[in-house]
């Protein structure tokens, strides 16, 4: 008997789902940020590596530059492509392909002395930037309301975490070991991580509505690849090179066509109307410029920290024990992540956001103060992290509430596009900056000034993100996210 065939005034019969429930991944958490630290681990394991790997492989220095370039550059590519093939085929499926590339890149580090192998496999590390956007998307997913939010501001954390934790890593390993053993350790995290994942990760619900659009996939890496070769090369290629020139307006065009054709596609690879949109735009926009911000954090300091004394800045630090110095900074985005849940739940979004853009800039402030004590570093490292464990737990939040479930791996995907480009474009500024300011007569010493002004660049993307905070609505994050039914419908 049909609803309408039940005669008037009877009750209605719920109709019992005899469909199979499917049990939470109880270990999800734990094994995406592991596998969240793991792949920011090895975007900077490599760091302490550089100086001596053109005598370890034979190979010039801008052949070795490539080994962080093409890391940087595959993930930004990768990244979005792999967060709507997410959406589309399962998430669980791009999560293991990801870590394969991963783990299979490690190994051939750990293999190989070769500059040309060397370089694929840091490629397809590069993939590993993938794992963050789908982990947040599977965190929505899976976990029970009253968690996703604080799960996600931790995941969101990982970035700084694994990047503190790498550089220690690969410099005591180096020092007192073949560095070819640094890559059979992380060989090893990777096999484990997708071992996890296999046995105690379950598949998400697919949504396989339209087609992958693969036009958008080549029109975005193009233009990908045409800007950020030209920013990472810039310092070595000469700015106002034809090359350099040629690419970037390459780059311009080509992200013109690619708009076009994601406007007018039926099943774009970024909906790019939704950028547009206050409410996604603002989280895009304040990434790019933390993105930036952040890297300067490490990259800047490590540089000041190692640099002798003498004509030039420096506290004559081994390498071993600046990064040792960077480890309270790692701690302080762990413990403040959740801080920035709780301020968007009693205060909104909009004060989380400026809250971590003050500490940002703050952080700088102390950081372009010259001639510190070696305290004073340790303590603007620190102000700083707070301020990207706010900002950054906070832009995932925003992400989490203003895009359809459906679509959200691919928005993550994006946003950590813009937080890579970020760090890109902060790589090659620093450099740009830093080699402006060499004392006459030495080789490589960088004055105080120099440091001052590529520290107060970065407390101006903190002021910008500040500024454009300020547009977002007051509303909070709301603590429940709905989440998908757990019952698998015929």
């Amino acid at each position: 008997m049909t609803t309408l065939d039940r005669p008037p005034g009877t009750p209605a019969v719920p109709t019992l789902d005899t469909s199979p429930v499917l049990p939470r991944s109880r270990f999800l958490f734990p094994i995406v940020v592991a596998a969240a630290v793991f792949q920011a681990v090895l975007q900077t394991v490599i760091v302490p590596l550089l100086p001596e790997l053109p005598h370890f492989t034979g190979a010039g220095r801008t052949a070795v530059s490539w080994l962080v370039t093409v890391t940087l550059l595959v993930g930004a590519v990768v990244t979005p492509i792999f967060g709507r093939l997410a959406d589309m085929f399962g998430k669980k499926k791009m999560l293991l392909v990801a870590f394969s590339m991963m783990t299979l890149g490690s190994m051939l580090c750990a293999l190989s002395s070769d500059i040309a192998v060397l370089i694929f496999a840091r490629a397809l590390q590069g993939a590993g930037s993938a794992v963050i956007p789908i982990g947040i998307s599977m965190l929505r997913d899976e976990l029970p309301r009253n968690k996703v939010n604080g799960a996600v501001a931790m995941m969101s954390s990982t970035l700084g975490v694994g990047t503190a934790l790498g550089i220690p890593f690969s410099a005591m390993i180096a020092q007192y070991s073949n560095w070819h053993v640094l890559f059979w350790v992380t060989t090893a995290i990777g096999l484990s991580v997708t071992l996890a994942a296999v046995l105690f990760i379950r598949e998400s619900e697919p949504n396989p509505s339209g087609r992958f659009d693969g036009i958008g996939a080549a029109g975005l890496s193009a233009a990908m690849i045409a800007l950020l070769v030209p920013i990472t090369q810039g310092s070595s290629w000469g700015w106002t090179s034809g090359a350099v020139i040629s690419m970037l307006a390459a780059s311009a065009v080509l992200f013109t066509l690619w708009v076009i054709q994601q406007r007018r596609n039926v099943n774009p690879l970024v909906d790019v109307r939704a950028l547009v949109k206050r409410a996604v735009l603002i989280p895009h926009l304040a990434a790019l410029l933390v993105g930036f911000a952040f890297f300067g954090n490490t990259l800047i300091t490590t540089q000041l920290l190692q640099g002798m004394k003498g004509p030039g800045a420096g506290y004559g630090l081994s390498i071993i024990a600046a990064a040792l110095c960077q480890i309270p900074a790692s701690i302080a985005m762990v413990l403040f992540s959740p801080v920035a849940v709780r301020i968007t739940d009693r205060f909104g979004s909009r004060t989380a956001m400026l809250t971590g853009a003050v500490f940002l800039a703050g952080g700088y402030g102390i950081h372009a103060v010259a001639g510190k004590p070696l305290w004073g570093v340790v303590a603007a490292l620190g102000i700083t992290a707070v301020g990207t464990a706010i900002v950054y737990s906070t832009l995932s939040l925003l992400i989490l509430v203003a895009v359809p479930r459906q679509r959200l791996a691919a928005a993550n995907g994006v946003n950590s596009l813009l937080r890579t480009s970020g760090s890109t474009i902060c790589s090659a500024t620093v450099a740009t900056i830093l080699a402006a300011f060499v004392i006459s007569g030495s080789e490589h010493s960088t004055s105080w000034t120099g440091f001052s002004v590529a520290y107060l660049v970065c407390a101006g993307c903190a002021v910008v993100v500040f500024a454009v905070s300020i547009l977002l609505p007051q509303g909070r994050t709301p603590k429940h996210i709905d989440l998908p039914d757990l019952v698998r419908r015929p």
